[in-house]
């Protein structure tokens, strides 16, 4: 496990000078400080940034003020880039001595001037996905979610027996990973309806989200060299929310027998900010424990007994439907659940995708599969909570859903709470359903 511990900056009594950063409801207090990517709108040049409160700090201009002056040069070159890939290659002690003076900036009770320069209003910026993806992988971490879907989509009633031996994933498509916010188009496919025994193409009529979390990945392995158990963490920079959209009817024709393809890969949202996992230090905790009998990892995968290699992330997933925004009512929540409820940890599955000698590459994207929970009402995607289309799920007063329909917005959000520690949030994930294209 990584080394890296508690310091000043995880002080819950810690204040900023950004006095909107010291709101209880703030997602970005100064003990959070996630990286993004951003330009003020109507710009073209895009700019690393850190949150605090309802403001980002530039830190290109940031580190041309002097105040960065102790780290090392090559570490402020970092900050000139426009993604986040060249911090990424930089070792984790560095990512902490970052966080460590950008904390000092912001937390100093007199705040330079030069600092209050670099400061922009969230409001008239806008965000990209803040690193250059290689690779996209995404596993099936929660045993829940994967004896659901087992029941539902090939009438068994347990998972694969590989399933509690190793962490289960697919290669998925990098270059539709999108930001919060992006537009998300109904793809076409084939599909079969009931009744019938040969496929039809056109727009997915099951459409469906999935609430996720995701590991960006830091640094790189040499081709044929994987990556131990016990220095898996060092490789993970941060983590996002995620949605890995997907169209369930072409995904049920398709995935026998190599897996996930086309009802997967028109499109995957992630949030804009990439919450470091420096910040979230005080929220590790132990992952659901295991069922009796199951088998202990082997050696390879194995991690102490009683680590904390879980995170204390509460998350949730909401719809608003078109006629609900022109109201201007907010999402109806349709699940909540937790991170620990995965059966697999992120470094379990660091671990396992290098261990045949697989190369991950710095800003690499590990989603963790659909964090379902063990009760129905903390099922993440409406595949689970509609029982494949058979019940409705209710939205207000008066509309109801079983799969996504157009102009539906899918909500995520997600919070990292303890006690006695100030909460830190990722900000929304968020995604508008358009209408599918002629076919």
């Amino acid at each position: 496990m990584s080394a890296r511990g508690l310091d000043e900056t995880h002080d819950p009594a810690a204040k900023s000078w950004v006095a909107s950063a010291n709101d209880p409801a703030s997602q970005f207090p100064i003990q959070n400080l996630p990286f993004g990517s951003f330009r003020p709108k109507g710009e073209t040049g895009w700019r690393l940034c850190v949150a605090i409160g309802d403001q980002v700090l530039d830190l290109r201009a940031l580190a041309g003020t002097g105040l960065l002056d102790d780290l090392s040069g090559d570490l402020r070159t970092t900050l000139a880039a426009d993604l986040l890939n060249p911090l990424l290659m930089r070792p984790p002690a560095d990512w902490t001595a970052l966080r460590r003076a950008l904390f000092a900036v912001l937390s100093d009770p007199t705040p330079d001037p030069r600092a209050v320069s670099a400061l922009v209003p969230q409001s008239v910026i806008e965000f990209r996905v803040p690193m250059h993806i290689g690779g996209y992988t995404d596993f099936f971490a929660s045993i829940h979610h994967a004896r659901r879907t087992a029941k539902l989509m090939r009438g068994v009633d347990e998972v694969a027996t590989n399933y509690r031996h190793l962490p289960v994933g697919y290669n998925g498509r990098a270059s539709s990973v999108v930001v919060s916010g992006t537009p998300v188009l109904r793809p076409n496919g084939q599909f079969v309806v009931a009744g019938s025994l040969l496929p039809q193409f056109g727009p997915s009529r099951r459409l469906d989200f999935e609430l996720e979390i995701a590991a960006i990945v830091g640094g790189s392995n040499a081709l044929g060299r994987p990556v131990p158990i016990a220095c898996a963490e060092d490789r993970i920079f941060g983590l996002c929310l995620m949605n890995d959209w997907s169209a369930r009817d072409i995904q049920g024709f398709e995935y026998q027998p190599l897996g996930p393809f086309l009802g997967k890969s028109f499109a995957t949202t992630i949030s804009p900010w990439i919450v470091t996992l420096d910040a979230l230090k005080p929220f590790r905790t132990p992952l659901e424990s295991h069922p009796k009998g199951d088998p202990v990892p082997l050696p390879h995968l194995r991690e102490p007994d009683g680590a904390k290699s879980g995170f204390a992330l509460d998350l949730t997933a909401g719809i608003a439907t078109a006629v609900m925004r022109v109201a201007r009512k907010p999402p109806t929540v349709v699940t909540r659940t937790q991170a620990r409820y995965l059966y697999w940890s992120f470094a379990q599955m660091v671990a396992h995708h290098t261990s045949n000698g697989c190369n991950l590459l710095a800003g690499d994207l590990i989603g963790s599969g659909t964090v379902s929970g063990p009760a129905e009402t903390e099922a993440a995607s409406l595949l689970e909570l509609s029982a494949n289309g058979t019940r409705g799920i209710s939205l207000g007063d008066v509309e109801s859903r079983t799969y996504l329909e157009d102009g539906d917005e899918v909500v995520l959000d997600g919070l990292a709470v303890a006690a006695g520690r100030r909460s830190i949030g990722f900000g929304l994930c968020t995604g508008v359903i358009v209408p599918a294209p002629s076919a």
